[in-house]
C-alpha cells in the first residue's frame, strides 16, 4: 500500500513566485479563473459604432458574414487557417466578376476587416495579442493597375453617347464635365454642395477621402451649369448639389447605370471596365505630363441644349479677383 506524501513548498520559493507574478501583472485569482472572451456577435455591433461611414461601407459586407456565420464563436476560437480559408473563398468568388483583377482587392478588404476587428478587441483587453489569429494574415500584393488615360477620340465618343442617351442627359453630361475638369473622385462629386461654389473666382470646394478638402479652379462654363443645375433642381445650400429632376439627390448607383449604358453603346468601354476613375486618371495624365497638349475642346461633355465646345479641362479661372481668403489651391489636382 502506497501513500501519497505531499511535499511542503519552500517559503522562499513562494515569496519568489509572488514577486515574479506581481512583476508580470498576474494575481493568484488570474491563475484560478479564465476571463470569458466575447463572441463575434457581441463584438461586431460595438465595432460598427466606432467606424466612419466610409470605412463601414468597405467593411460591412465582411462584418455581416462574420456576425452571421460565427455569431456564437468566441474570438479566440477562430484560427488563422479559418481566416485564410475564408479569404481564399472570397478571392475565388470575386475573381469571376468583371474588372475584379483576380479578386485581390476583395481579399485585401476581408483581411483588413478582420485585422480591424481583432485590433479593436486587443485595445479593449478582450483578447491577448498572442491569441490574435489576424496578426499573421498577409495583405496580398496589389497587381499593377490596368487604368490608363483615355485618348481624346475615345473620350469624345463617351461624351457623345452620354449626351444622346439615358433619361437625363443634362445630368449625366454635367457629371462627366465635373470629373474631367477637376479630376475629383466620385464621392467628391456626390458631396458637392451649392455653398461650395464660389462663382466670383470660379472655385469649387471638393471634400474627398481621408478628410482632404481642396479649392479647385473650374471653367466659367462649368460653374454656370453647376449654378443653374442647383437652381433648377432645388438643391438646398447645405445639401447635395447633384440631383434628379424630381429633386432627389443622386447616389453612386447613377454612376453604375451611366457606365453600363455607355458600355452598351461602346463595347470597348465594357470590355476595359472603364469607370469614372478613368476620367480622373486621364485628367491627371494630361496635367502632369511635361509636354502634354491639352485635349481638344470637343472631348468635353456639354449640355444637350448647348452643344458648343467649352474650354479644355486645364483652363484657369478667368476672374480678376485674387483668392487670398482661401487656402492656396494646388496647380494640379492632388492624387
Amino acid at each position: 500500500m502506497t501513500t501519497d506524501v505531499r511535499t511542503v513548498a519552500d517559503p522562499t520559493a513562494i515569496d519568489t513566485t509572488r514577486i515574479l507574478l506581481s512583476q508580470i501583472g498576474i494575481t493568484a485569482t488570474d491563475l484560478l479563473t479564465t476571463p470569458a472572451v466575447p463572441t463575434f456577435g457581441q463584438t461586431i455591433p460595438k465595432l460598427r459604432a466606432t467606424l466612419t461611414p466610409g470605412t463601414l461601407r468597405t467593411y460591412n459586407t465582411h462584418l455581416n458574414w462574420l456576425e452571421t456565420t460565427w455569431h456564437n464563436h468566441p474570438l479566440d476560437q477562430i484560427s488563422k487557417a479559418d481566416l485564410d480559408h475564408r479569404a481564399h473563398t472570397i478571392q475565388t468568388t470575386s475573381s469571376a466578376k468583371p474588372g475584379a483583377r483576380n479578386g485581390t482587392s476583395a481579399r485585401e478588404h476581408f483581411i483588413s476587416t478582420v485585422r480591424c476587428l481583432y485590433r479593436y478587441a486587443e485595445d479593449n483587453n478582450w483578447i491577448h495579442p498572442t491569441r490574435n489569429p489576424a496578426r499573421h494574415l498577409a495583405i496580398p500584393t496589389r497587381p499593377p493597375s490596368q487604368r490608363q488615360a483615355i485618348p481624346s477620340p475615345q473620350l469624345t465618343e463617351i461624351c457623345h453617347v452620354t449626351s444622346l442617351t439615358g433619361n437625363d442627359p443634362e445630368l449625366d453630361t454635367l457629371i462627366l464635365r465635373l470629373h474631367i475638369e477637376t479630376a475629383c473622385r466620385r464621392n467628391g462629386a456626390l458631396r458637392l454642395r451649392p455653398c461650395d461654389l464660389d462663382p466670383h473666382q470660379c472655385l469649387i470646394l471638393l471634400r474627398e477621402k481621408e478628410g482632404i478638402d481642396r479649392w479647385q479652379p473650374v471653367s466659367p462654363t462649368l460653374m454656370r451649369h453647376l449654378l443653374r443645375h442647383a437652381e433648377q433642381r432645388g438643391s438646398p445650400p447645405q445639401g447635395q448639389l447633384l440631383r434628379y429632376r424630381n429633386t432627389k439627390p443622386i447616389t453612386a448607383r447613377r454612376y453604375d447605370h451611366l457606365w453600363a449604358r455607355i458600355g452598351e453603346h461602346l463595347p470597348w468601354v465594357a470590355t476595359q471596365h472603364i469607370t469614372t476613375h478613368w476620367l480622373r486618371h486621364t485628367t491627371l495624365t494630361w496635367s502632369n505630363a511635361p509636354s502634354a497638349t491639352p485635349p481638344p475642346a470637343h472631348t468635353q461633355a456639354t449640355t444637350p441644349e448647348k452643344p458648343t465646345a467649352p474650354p479644355p479641362p486645364t483652363s484657369k479661372p478667368t476672374s480678376t479677383k485674387s483668392p487670398q481668403h482661401y487656402p492656396p489651391s494646388p496647380k494640379n489636382p492632388t492624387h
